[in-house]
């Protein structure tokens, strides 16, 4: 079976805040459905509490850190789930139960497995 990467895209909000309680029931409600096939998951913190790394030059060069998100957008990655599928179109299949797909995106991407 494969392995396939689920990224979410959606709104950059506080997911445990009471308004969104009714969204992130349907969050739970995916997990309880597709335990079998979904193997991790982790919601990510906003945005603003992002920090983003660079190396100057090349390894062992001055690492320079800056507060926040990376780039400006209106939807952010903020999550994911690890799936196990037989292929891409049953992946998708899943994806497409994840909230994330109905009010912004996921993006589903095959892993390498190392051997």
């Amino acid at each position: 079976m494969a392995q396939y990467l689920a990224l979410t895209y959606t709104p950059d909000v506080d997911w445990w805040a009471p308004e969104h309680a009714d969204e992130l029931a349907e969050y739970r409600r995916f997990g309880v459905e597709f335990a079998g096939q979904v193997t991790a998951s982790a919601v990510l913190h906003p945005t603003p509490t992002a920090t983003v790394v660079r190396v100057e030059g090349a390894r062992g060069g001055q690492v320079v850190t800056t507060d926040g998100p990376y780039a400006e957008t209106k939807e952010a990655l903020t999550g994911y789930y690890l799936i196990e599928a037989d292929d891409l179109e049953a992946a998708v299949a899943i994806a497409a139960q994840i909230p994330a797909a109905w009010n912004g995106a996921v993006e589903v991407r095959p892993v390498i497995v190392a051997k």
